[in-house]
C-alpha cells in the first residue's frame, strides 16, 4: 500500500527534531514537516485548514469543539508546555507587591481575551491567590504596534471588562509607561529584555514558585497540542495512532540527548549547569517529565478545561474523554 502524503506544521522543537530529519517516520505516512512559528501556524490552520496535521493552541482547539462539525481531532501529544507564573509582568511603580494587588487594575493581554498564557495565569491566580478572572480590566492588542493579528477574536463574556487599545499603541510601551499595571504574556516583553527598571515579574523568584506549584499539584501546564483535520481523520482513522507513536518516539530520542553524560550534553546545548538542572528536574518530576498520552496528563487537561469554561470561553464544561483521540 502506498504511503499517505501528509503535511505537518510545527515549530522547531527538540522533541520533534527526529520527525523533521527523518530518523523517526510514522508508519504508513510520508510526512512533510514545515517549521512555522506557532502564531502563523494557528492562523493558517484555523482560518484555512491549510495543513493535514499541525500544532495548535489548546484554547483554539477547545473552542473549535463548539462548532456543529468540529474541524479537528486532537491526539495526546503536547509539543509545548510552560509554567505560567513567569508570564505575569508588572509595572514596578504600580504598587503591585502581591497577587491580590492585581484586583481592580488594568491588565494587558496580547491580541484578544483568551490568550493561552493568560488562561493559565488567570486560573492559577484565582485558585491559588483568590484573584477572580473578572476582577481586572483587560486591555487587548499587540505587544508592539507593528505586530498585529486581527483574526479569530474571542467574544469575552458579559462579566469581563475588555478594552481594545489604539492602532498605534503597544502593550509593552503601555506597561513601561504605567498606562496599564500588568501584562499576562507568553512572550517576554522587550522592556524586560532591555533591562527597564520600570517593568518586572510579579513573581521575581518564579522558578522556585513554579517548582513549589508542581510539587503541590503535579500540574505541568499544557499550552499546545497536535491536531488532525477531521476530514482526513474520518477517512484514515489509523493515522492518529501512527502519528502518536511517531511523536512519542521523536520525544524519546530528544530525551536520550539529555540523558547523555555531561560532556556530550554541553557539546549539544549552550546552557551552564545543564546536568544539575536535569538532576533537579528528575528528582521533582520523575524520569518522564514531559509525558504524552491521556492518563498521565488528565489532571492538567481537566484544569485547563475548567479554566476555559470558568473564564467564559466555552459555554459548557468539556470533559477530557471527549477531547482527544487516545
Amino acid at each position: 500500500m502506498a504511503e499517505l502524503d501528509l503535511t505537518l506544521a510545527c515549530w522547531n522543537y527538540d522533541r520533534t527534531a527526529a520527525l523533521r530529519d527523518g530518523s523517526v517516520k510514522p508508519e504508513g505516512i510520508q510526512l512533510r514537516c514545515l517549521d512555522t512559528f506557532p502564531a502563523e501556524t494557528f492562523q493558517r490552520m484555523v482560518k484555512f485548514k491549510e495543513f493535514d496535521v499541525s500544532e495548535l493552541g489548546f484554547k483554539f482547539y477547545v473552542s473549535s469543539l463548539a462548532a456543529k462539525d468540529p474541524p479537528f481531532i486532537a491526539i495526546p501529544v503536547f509539543p509545548l508546555r510552560i509554567f505560567r507564573h513567569s508570564a505575569i509582568f508588572i509595572n514596578t511603580n504600580s504598587g503591585i507587591a502581591r497577587p491580590q494587588d492585581l484586583i481592580g487594575r488594568k491588565v494587558g493581554e496580547p491580541f484578544a481575551y483568551g490568550h493561552d498564557a493568560a488562561i493559565w495565569a488567570r486560573g492559577i491566580l484565582s485558585d491559588e491567590y483568590g484573584v477572580p478572572h473578572n476582577s481586572v480590566t483587560y486591555h487587548v492588542g499587540p505587544i508592539e504596534p507593528a505586530i498585529r493579528r486581527d483574526w479569530r477574536q474571542f467574544a469575552p463574556p458579559k462579566d469581563v471588562r475588555v478594552e481594545t487599545i489604539g492602532p498605534t499603541q503597544g502593550l509593552d510601551a503601555m506597561l513601561e509607561a504605567g498606562e496599564i499595571d500588568a501584562l499576562y504574556s507568553a512572550i517576554t516583553p522587550p522592556s524586560v529584555l532591555n533591562g527597564s527598571p520600570k517593568v518586572g515579574r510579579l513573581f521575581e523568584n518564579y522558578e522556585a514558585v513554579e517548582r513549589d506549584y508542581y510539587k503541590r499539584t503535579g500540574v505541568f501546564p499544557i499550552v499546545h497540542l497536535v491536531v488532525i483535520r477531521r476530514e482526513l481523520y474520518e477517512q484514515h482513522r489509523w493515522v492518529a495512532q501512527s502519528l502518536y507513536k511517531a511523536f512519542k518516539a521523536a520525544k524519546d530520542e530528544a530525551q536520550k540527548l539529555y540523558e547523555q553524560q555531561a560532556g556530550a550534553m554541553h557539546r549539544l546545548f549552550m546552557t551552564p549547569w545543564l546536568t544539575a538542572h536535569q538532576e533537579e528536574n528528575r528528582k521533582l518530576m520523575g524520569d518522564d517529565f514531559w509525558p504524552y498520552g491521556l492518563e498521565p496528563n488528565r489532571k492538567a487537561l481537566e484544569l485547563f478545561l475548567r479554566y476555559h469554561h470558568e473564564q467564559g470561553l466555552s459555554k459548557r464544561l468539556i470533559t477530557v474523554d471527549e477531547l482527544l483521540d487516545s
